[in-house]
């Protein structure tokens, strides 16, 4: 029998005996608690957000298996040397990938005009087709990758940028590397942030990048807040040349009452609900990924620390 530490907020026991059922019917029995003594723990299923941050006296442990897809907080923690997985669950992308199609299309077909009103005004903007409307989403990993696919599969041209390469089908351009980034942005009418947080990433979109995307664009952040410079998105979105930010995640979390993207009539903000962890799949994940050590596999979705993700 295996010993998992459950450690966190999120590991409640509705989760206990979720990922216990999806273990057993793996075949392997578990014995699932927040209070094992450290030195008999074999596999840490950790919500990130709790209190456990030193990995020190786990000295047993084969995994740790975080529920978070972001990792950014654990990069500097020096007594971490388990191997580390980070979450990928189905219902997570699906999550993401209805979230930012929701407000692609917000953007794309005009919706705020109608909901908030025309006042009396009889006003026929008629709104572009997909095919005529240029999107860049940056980052191409899973999340991103699924995104692509829905968008382009309702016939926007996708413009795709990375880190790294990747060959990814039915993307109308597709860029990879820091000196790229600035012709992934050119033009691009809605932009769609899905990338890490890492030394790299942080205020990658500033004044002059903002600057970049075509008059009145929407840009879309449902990865990590430090990504952006708040004050130029501020300033890009006072003067006119954007459109409108749709902000899922921010510096400071929750966002504090007296920031000004609240109260800006051109930010929609939502409070970090774009792909959240659902027990249910998350332990099927976990599961896997548990089985798979247990049978002497590599783990799925290990992190390398030296890339960020």
């Amino acid at each position: 029998m295996i010993r998992v530490l459950l450690s966190g907020p999120e590991v409640d026991a509705n989760y206990a005996a979720l990922l216990g059922a999806a273990l057993s019917e793996r075949g392997i029995a578990a014995d699932l608690s927040s209070d094992h003594a450290p030195g008999t723990v074999d596999y840490i299923v950790l919500d990130p957000g709790g209190t456990l941050v030193d990995f020190r006296p786990y000295r047993k442990a084969k995994a740790v298996l975080s529920l978070w897809a972001g990792v950014e907080v654990f990069l500097g923690n020096t007594t971490l040397t388990q191997p580390l997985a980070r979450m990928v669950d189905p219902a997570m992308t699906r999550g993401m990938t209805e979230y930012v199609i929701a407000h692609v299309m917000r953007h794309h077909v005009g919706m705020d005009r109608h909901i908030h009103g025309l006042k009396g005004r009889w006003q026929q903007d008629v709104p572009k087709l997909a095919p005529e409307r240029a999107v860049t989403i940056l980052g191409m990993g899973e999340l991103g990758q699924a995104a692509a696919r829905a968008l382009t599969a309702l016939g926007f041209p996708v413009t795709g940028w990375g880190r790294t390469a990747k060959e990814i089908d039915g993307l109308a351009r597709n860029f990879s590397g820091p000196e790229t980034l600035d012709d992934a942005l050119t033009g691009a009418e809605i932009v769609v942030i899905l990338l890490p947080r890492t030394p790299e990433t942080e205020n990658l979109i500033n004044a002059a990048r903002l600057a970049r995307l075509a008059p009145g664009a929407a840009l879309i952040n449902a990865a990590r807040g430090p990504i952006i410079v708040d004050t130029d998105l501020l300033n890009a979105l006072d003067s006119g040349h954007l459109g409108h930010a749709t902000l899922d995640v921010f510096r400071v979390e929750p966002l504090p009452k007296d920031h000004p993207f609240w109260h800006h009539p051109k930010v929609t903000v939502t409070p970090h609900v774009a792909a959240a962890t659902r027990p249910t799949t998350a332990a099927q994940a976990v599961a896997d990924n548990i089985a798979r050590a247990e049978a002497g596999l590599p783990l799925l979705n290990t992190v390398d620390r030296s890339r960020g993700y």
